[in-house]
């Protein structure tokens, strides 16, 4: 029996027999999802101007190979993980954890994680992640998602311009690097591991 949620991403072409298999096979994607979110988190790239990590890029590619329903309830697992205090995101413990952390000034970018990795989840659910040009789309679509969240909370503390000097133009070439990095993955993943039966959305 075919595992449904996940049907039309990478996930959905893994069979797992029996509703214990099933959870199982949930729970750990879920896992997996969670740790390669902190790990991501936690390593910084060297990068002008600003160093980056690569957890935007994880995002968006656990919505593509989860799909939205999956990849949303990872999204917020993480999320969950780090409001109970576990130090797992960028700058903790030395910036604080918790929902302390989460209030301050990256929280809004958090939150942006489950808007895009849903987003972007819907879209390869629809086929836009096996094509260069859609997945490209759709990652364009996911980064922005973020930085719509994650400057608005920005914007009432330090205002309009500040927010978009501090939160947006470092990471524009390091998002543009990601958003083309996941594009080029995402089909060659699909032609290398992808089988893809009848009556699938999104053939090129």
């Amino acid at each position: 029996m075919r595992d449904t949620q996940g049907q039309g991403t990478l996930l959905g072409i893994v069979t797992v027999e029996g509703a214990t298999g099933r959870l199982l096979y949930t729970f750990a994607a879920v896992l997996l999802g969670v740790c390669l979110l902190t790990v991501s988190a936690k390593v910084q790239v060297p990068f002008w101007p600003v160093p980056m990590t690569m957890q935007t890029l994880v995002v968006l590619m656990l919505g593509m190979a989860y799909g939205s329903r999956l990849g949303a309830g990872t999204v917020l697992a993480y999320l969950l993980v780090g409001a109970a205090g576990f130090p797992v995101f960028a700058g903790t413990p030395e910036r604080g954890i918790g929902l302390a952390y989460m209030m301050g000034p990256t929280g809004g970018f958090l939150m942006g994680f489950l808007l895009a990795v849903w987003v972007v989840g819907a879209l390869a659910e629809r086929g836009w992640d096996r094509s260069l040009l859609r997945c490209t789309a759709a990652m364009l679509v996911g980064t922005v998602s973020i930085f719509v969240l994650g400057l608005a909370a920005l914007m009432p503390a330090m205002g309009f311009s500040r927010a978009i000097e501090v939160g947006l133009i470092p990471f524009l070439a390091s998002s543009a690097l990601k958003i083309a990095l996941g594009a080029v993955a995402m089909p060659l993943i699909w032609r290398l591991f992808g089988s893809r039966p009848d009556g699938w959305p999104g053939r090129p």
